[in-house]
């Protein structure tokens, strides 16, 4: 699976001008299934977003993990992560997992995350979503777990 991570002050989705996700402090998660991905990569991804450690402790250091920091989770399904661009201008999308496939293990590891924190707020798989965020640092990384 392969994650872009956010570490934001806050962050909404919306669809069809809409709110249907929103968080104060905390990761904006944005997803994209792979093929080859697994119940197994789902879990492990939840176990990486709720174990990484890129909050400020008390000395401003990046020491905490969302649990830790308090903050909540908003994840949104996002295949454009696959996009394959060695071939010309046009990207291509054949390494994002077809979209059943893709839409189960997005629900997986809302599912899963949902289990094990609080807030957790997601995005509308296959919808036209307009995504709003502060992030903070800035700090963006990206993960992929296999």
């Amino acid at each position: 699976m392969i994650a872009l991570v956010q570490r934001v002050a806050m962050a909404r989705v919306e669809v069809g001008g809409r709110g249907i996700g929103a968080i104060g402090p905390g990761l904006l998660v944005l997803i994209c299934a792979e093929p080859a991905d697994t119940e197994a990569q789902a879990a492990r991804l939840v176990d990486k977003l709720l174990k990484l450690r890129i909050f400020a402790d008390d000395r401003g250091r990046m020491n905490l993990d969302v649990v830790a920091a308090g903050g909540g989770l908003l994840l949104v399904p996002q295949f454009t992560l696959a996009a394959d661009t060695s071939g010309g201008n046009r990207p291509g999308f054949s390494g994002a997992a077809p979209p059943d496939q893709g839409r189960a293990l997005f629900d997986t590891v809302l599912r899963l995350a949902r289990s094990r924190h609080a807030p957790v707020e997601s995005g509308d798989f296959g919808a036209d979503m307009q995504v709003h965020l502060i992030n903070d640092g800035p700090v963006t990384i990206p993960l992929t777990v296999r």
